[in-house]
């Protein structure tokens, strides 16, 4: 009886955390594919490497929508450390965010 009462308040807390975050934008995938045209620019090139500091740039299309969000929304805010990336999401929306995410998830993966 005890562990039950715990999982409900458990389970009650959670619920209650999930109903205070503001909903995440629907995102479209149509608008997505053009504002994604600057992430192309780098993401999109076979083997491309960074000039300096020299490092591999990753691949994101076919990445889930959910984490390409909650890394442009980093890199935005400069939780996420990288003056490239900063400057590129500093003035997205969060739909815009969800647009290209939305888009990316399913963009084939080179």
């Amino acid at each position: 009886m005890k562990f039950a009462r715990q999982g409900a308040y458990a389970a009650l807390a959670i619920a209650s955390a999930l109903s205070a975050m503001p909903a995440a934008a629907q995102g479209d995938t149509e608008a997505g594919m053009e504002k994604a045209n600057t992430c192309m620019g780098c993401h999109g090139i076979p083997g491309y490497n960074n000039a300096y500091p020299t490092y591999r740039v990753p691949k994101i299309s076919g990445q889930p929508a959910q984490y390409l969000e909650i890394a442009l929304k980093a890199y935005r805010s400069g939780e996420r450390p990288h003056a490239t990336m900063h400057a590129q999401a500093a003035s997205m929306s969060d739909q815009d965010i969800a647009d290209i995410a939305a888009y990316l998830a399913t963009a084939p993966a080179k």
